[in-house]
């Protein structure tokens, strides 16, 4: 438990050398902010001539910063699991940013939570609004699946079309997902991007149902309409948080036909085990209940929003659902168990947890693949990475990156205070298409027979 009182000395040690020698205080300020440039003697002097109350609120401010933005960690290379030597020197090559310390921005991008909450309030800075079309696609079931569809900047001798899946509750208007958008196109790159059904306020839910943690048969579709109207296509499945489960389940999904236009995929800070994640976001420890409720509120509202579909009376009658409990529910669990294991007709969330979760489909996946996580992402505890190293560890054409720093989804970098407008993550993924792309024409390069 000894961890638990290091905060607390800190602060203390920070007190007794604030209140006591301001000259010993400064220099260890300097020391732990060496990137924040002041006058130290007239600092010095500032501390004598100020009361102990705010010297007291100053070393609480202190300590809150110490804490909360990690100022003590240092950029760091990103650690590599890969069993394929040949696989992992074509990434190198094309990703040569794989070799080099990820910087994050200085003052608070050491912080898993400044980046998240950053992530989810700012998304990205200067963002783009790239010009697409958007297409819609009637469902069997009676849904409305839309995608948007974005052409290349630059013209590239090779057609290469992104299909992403976003995470839970984004869409093509997400600011992430905009600047990622941009920036391939100006690569050369086409995108296509799918749309929950029910994240848009632009599109009505025209069935009983939205999107879920495993259901892939929305981005099954939108691939299979890219492959019709691009043929000779090249596609690379990218997927964010919730959208890196989904594409890493479709491409493991045996029962599934995909088509040969697939190359590889890409899956960025998803937590591969639904039902074990699930019981990590219960906890309150590094605020995961407080991001669970987040999300909660977020599939909440647009439930509600959707209500004169989705809570019909014969909607609530089909699949016995109560709308009380949906809206009391708190956490995720009480959620699916209230609606969406229900309209889905699951037995227990349990059930649809386990069928959810990428993790299941591991060894049915035939294509390059490649996982990125953080290891200070609040949402992805460490525990739930060990079967994702395992797997990147023992299956020829497959990588799994891991950095120290970028929280969930956010990966900024640059700068003091303000980061650069393209993220680390934004770089490194255009080459790891590029990378992947390598692979797949050059075959005799890096053919290895996949180990099942």
């Amino acid at each position: 438990m000894l961890f638990l009182y290091y905060p607390i000395l800190q602060c203390s040690y920070i007190y007794d050398q604030l209140l006591t020698s301001p000259q010993n205080f400064v220099q260890l300020f300097a020391a732990e902010f060496p990137f924040i440039s002041f006058e130290r003697q007239q600092l010095v002097q500032t501390l004598t001539a100020m009361s102990t109350a705010f010297l007291t609120a100053i070393a609480v401010i202190l300590c809150i910063l110490f804490r909360i933005l990690n100022v003590n960690s240092q950029p760091l290379k990103p650690s590599v699991w890969c069993l394929d030597q040949q696989f992992l020197d074509c990434l190198y090559k094309i990703a040569p940013v794989l070799k080099e310390p990820y910087i994050p921005t200085r003052l608070w991008g050491f912080s898993g939570h400044v980046q998240t909450v950053l992530h989810s309030i700012v998304g990205r800075v200067k963002c783009p609004w790239p010009l697409g079309e958007r297409v819609y696609l009637s469902l069997e079931d009676g849904s409305t699946l839309t995608y948007d569809l974005y052409q290349p900047l630059k013209e590239f001798e090779d057609d290469i079309t992104v299909a992403i899946c976003p995470g839970i509750g984004n869409s093509s208007e997400s600011v992430y997902i905009r600047t990622f958008v941009h920036y391939a196109q100006c690569h050369g790159y086409r995108c296509a991007v799918l749309n929950h059904i029910g994240a848009l306020n632009s599109v009505q839910v025209t069935a009983s149902r939205i999107f879920t943690y495993g259901h892939t048969d929305d981005y099954s579709i939108m691939v299979e309409n890219l492959t019709e109207k691009y043929r000779d296509t090249h596609i690379v499945a990218v997927g964010f948080s919730l959208g890196g489960n989904l594409v890493t389940k479709y491409m493991g999904e045996s029962d599934k036909k995909k088509p040969q236009n697939i190359i590889g995929g890409i899956s960025i800070c998803q937590g591969y085990n639904a039902e074990e994640g699930t019981k990590w976001l219960l906890n309150w420890q590094n605020f995961r209940r407080f991001y669970l409720y987040i999300m909660t509120e977020n599939m909440k509202n647009i439930i509600l929003k959707h209500r004169h579909v989705l809570l019909s009376e014969e909607t609530r009658q089909r699949h016995n659902l109560n709308e009380r409990e949906i809206i009391a529910a708190a956490t995720l669990p009480e959620l699916d168990e209230a609606y969406t294991r229900r309209v889905h007709n699951f037995p227990t969330t349990t059930d649809l947890y386990r069928w959810s979760s990428s993790l299941h489909y591991f060894d049915k996946i035939e294509k390059p693949m490649i996982f990125i996580n953080a290891k200070d992402d609040p949402l992805v505890p460490e525990d739930l990475l060990p079967p994702i190293k395992n797997f990147a560890a023992s299956r020829h054409k497959t990588c799994y990156i891991e950095l120290a720093h970028g929280g969930h989804l956010g990966f900024y970098e640059g700068g003091l205070i303000y980061p650069n407008p393209v993220t680390w993550l934004d770089r490194t993924l255009i080459s790891m298409i590029g990378a992947l792309f390598m692979i797949h024409i050059n075959p005799s390069k890096h053919q290895i027979s996949a180990t099942h």
